[in-house]
C-alpha cells in the first residue's frame, strides 16, 4: 500500500511538474524573473505557514531555527532564492522546452555530486547513462545543430546548468537535515523571502531612476 502511495505521489508530482515551463513562460511575460521569486516567494510562505498550523507544527519552527541558523540560513539563500532568481531568468531567456529539458539534468548533476560529497558509488551504466542524457542536454540546447554549438541564448543555457548545480547542491546539503521535512521549507522561504523583496525593491528604484 505505500509503495502505491509513494508511486502516485510521484506521478502526481511528475505531471504537476510537466506544466511548470509553460506557467513560467505566462507568467514571465507579464513579471520579471525577480517580481516572480517574490511574489511566488510570499504565497509559497503563507501557504506553508497554513500547512503547519493546521499539523500543530507552528511551536517547532523557532527551536529548529536556533538550533541550526547558520545551516538553515544557507539552505535558505541557496533554494529558494537564488535557485528560483537563476532559474527565472534562464526561462525569460530560452524557450520554455530547452530551459525545462536543460533545468531537468539537475538529477544527473546530483548523481555526480552524491558521488563526491556523500561517497555513493557511480555504476558503469550509470555514467553510460549520464552521458547519454547530457548529450541530449545538447541537442535539445543547440536545436540538433552540434556541430556549430549555436545556442539561443548562451546566457541562458549557462544558467539554466547553473540551476541545476544549485538544486543538486541544496539536496546534498539537505542530507544532513534532522528537521521535519515541511518546517525545513518554511523556514527556507522564510530567510528567502524578505531578500526576494528587498531585491524587488531595488529593481523597481533602478528603473524608476533609469526612466
Amino acid at each position: 500500500m505505500n509503495e502505491r502511495r509513494a508511486l502516485g505521489f510521484a506521478v502526481s508530482a511528475v505531471l504537476l511538474w510537466s506544466t511548470v515551463a509553460t506557467a513560467f513562460k505566462l507568467t514571465l511575460a507579464e513579471f520579471t524573473p525577480i517580481q516572480m521569486l517574490t511574489v511566488a516567494s510570499i504565497v509559497s510562505t503563507l501557504a506553508l505557514i497554513a500547512i503547519c498550523y493546521y499539523q500543530g507544527k507552528l511551536a517547532t519552527i523557532l527551536p529548529t531555527l536556533t538550533a541550526n541558523p547558520w545551516y538553515f540560513f544557507l539552505l535558505g539563500l541557496i533554494n529558494p532564492f537564488a535557485y528560483y532568481v537563476i532559474l527565472f531568468k534562464a526561462y525569460d531567456l530560452l524557450p520554455a522546452s530547452q530551459a525545462q529539458a536543460i533545468n531537468y539534468s539537475w538529477a544527473i548533476t546530483l548523481t555526480m555530486m552524491a558521488a563526491v560529497f556523500l561517497g555513493q558509488k557511480i555504476r558503469k551504466q550509470d555514467w553510460l547513462a549520464c552521458t547519454l542524457s547530457y548529450f541530449g542536454v545538447i541537442v535539445i540546447a543547440t536545436r540538433g545543430n552540434l556541430l556549430a554549438l549555436e545556442f539561443e541564448s548562451p546566457l541562458g543555457v549557462g544558467l539554466a546548468l547553473l540551476s541545476t548545480l544549485l538544486w543538486a547542491g541544496y539536496w546534498i546539503l539537505n542530507t544532513k537535515s534532522k528537521a521535519d521535512p515541511v518546517v525545513g521549507v518554511l523556514l527556507g522561504f522564510l530567510i528567502a523571502t524578505p531578500f526576494a523583496i528587498a531585491l524587488c525593491v531595488i529593481e523597481g528604484a533602478s528603473c524608476k531612476t533609469s526612466l
